[in-house]
């Protein structure tokens, strides 16, 4: 039974058409951060990026390297949309990315790990099969079908996101317009709309339909009696987010989904009305089945489990931060603080405490950072540490940190009484410098 379902042909005129659209989109992705200045401001001007913890080792290039290796970006995306080499360039591009993503969180966001899931899943299948520069170039690589796996992948981590997104945003500070009123805010000025964000009414319907939405939008296009209906409120959520918001290429990259959802029929005939429509729907149980579905249970079990992994750790993840990213939490709160630094020389008993001027060091967006994420705080604590010992300094470093969330009051973040020079990062439980607070307390 899971054979026939994982492995019964079907035409792959879906699979192709979005390899087209991928393609064009993450080579808009590399191009555009060169052209809006995100890879000037995010990986060339900053004297030090604040990768994931543990991957110190990935570090921009020197000079203008950062430039070049988002052009390259760019060339391996649009190698993707016409399938020159399609493989190599797509296996190229994911490693690439993952380096971006993994080398720098100032501008952590949650599209950015779902595109790297994306380049994962797509360099698995094959989307280079037909209307391809590979298959123009070797017609013995032409194909008009896939295994139906093809499809159930990327919506089954459709189904993941879109569900943790909605369940995520059943908390007080989302169902009493908190959230949706300050993100609006900040968009008064947006001219003939910024007046209307700030209605009550907009904010209970940015509210209440961002949780159906994410609840319901994958079951309604699976569903063909309301997968019309659906694709248009997709059209609608979507671009509302990209005007609203601006996030790039996700609104799009996600209509672009929508052709996993309609039917094979209705894609071939929109899309490829030249190519030969695969109807045959033949069981074909490849060599590599033995493989594939122990690879299915592991990616889908890290799916579930990765975005829930912080019920297991102490304090409320809106305050500790503990578990947030990789989890679907998204613009779920707003932080803002201020944290002070100071230093301390160990070797000096009689020494006065340093005050740290942060801005000598990092960049603005890097200062929101350091200013109310406690992993930030720390790997600026370890960055002041090692740039003292090149002057021959044993330093202590010490925090005043006083955090809000979603505009409440503001809360001491970090034991001020701790060398934060001195402490080890916990990935996988409780910070302990951290100090928690009862929900009932952070108001």
């Amino acid at each position: 039974m899971i054979n026939r379902w994982l492995f019964t042909h079907i035409d792959n005129s879906s699979l192709i058409i979005f390899r087209v659209f991928f393609g064009f989109l993450i080579a808009a992705e590399a191009i555009g951060a060169i052209f809006t200045g995100w890879v000037r401001r995010t990986l060339v001007e900053p004297e030090f990026t604040f990768n994931f913890i543990g991957l110190e080792f990935l570090q921009p290039l020197p000079g203008d390297g950062m430039y070049y290796y988002f052009a390259v970006m760019g060339v391996f995306g649009l190698l993707v949309m016409i399938g020159y080499k399609y493989k190599w360039s797509m296996i190229s591009y994911t490693v690439m990315w993952a380096g971006v993503y993994f080398m720098q969180k100032s501008s952590y966001n949650n599209h950015y790990y779902l595109l790297l899931l994306l380049c994962i899943l797509m360099s698995m299948l094959p989307a280079g099969d037909y209307f391809s520069i590979d298959v123009k170039r070797n017609p013995l690589l032409k194909k008009i079908s896939m295994p139906r796996w093809c499809i159930l992948i990327i919506i089954g981590q459709l189904w993941i996101v879109y569900t943790y997104a909605s369940v995520a945003k059943l908390y007080p500070d989302w169902l009493d317009y908190t959230v949706a009123k300050n993100l609006m805010a900040g968009r008064a000025y947006y001219p003939i709309i910024g007046d209307v964000l700030q209605k009550h009414w907009t904010h209970v319907c940015v509210a209440y339909f961002g949780i159906l939405f994410d609840l319901l939008i994958v079951p309604l296009l699976l569903w063909k009696r309301t997968r019309l209906m659906a694709f248009c409120i997709s059209i609608f959520f979507h671009l509302f987010n990209s005007i609203i918001f601006q996030i790039g290429i996700f609104p799009y990259m996600s209509l672009a989904f929508s052709v996993f959802f309609f039917s094979r029929e209705r894609i071939h005939h929109l899309f490829m009305k030249n190519k030969e429509f695969y109807s045959t729907n033949e069981l074909i149980l490849p060599s590599y089945r033995k493989i594939l579905q122990p690879i299915f249970i592991i990616w889908f079990t890290i799916q579930i489990v990765l975005p829930i992994r912080h019920w297991l750790i102490p304090g409320d993840v809106l305050w500790t931060e503990e578990g947030h990213r990789l989890s679907w939490r998204m613009m779920l709160r707003g932080r803002s603080g201020t944290t002070n630094f100071y230093v301390v020389d160990k070797n000096d008993p009689k020494a006065q405490r340093e005050s740290i001027n942060e801005s000598d060091h990092l960049s603005d967006k890097q200062l929101r950072l350091v200013s109310s994420r406690p992993d930030g705080i720390w790997q600026f604590a370890q960055y002041l540490k090692k740039e003292y010992a090149r002057k021959g300094k044993e330093i202590a470093v010490y925090v005043d940190s006083e955090v809000s969330v979603n505009g409440k009051e503001r809360k001491t973040l970090i034991n001020p009484n701790v060398d934060m020079a001195s402490v080890s990062w916990n990935y996988f439980t409780t910070n302990p410098w951290i100090i928690k607070y009862k929900k009932n307390e952070i108001k």
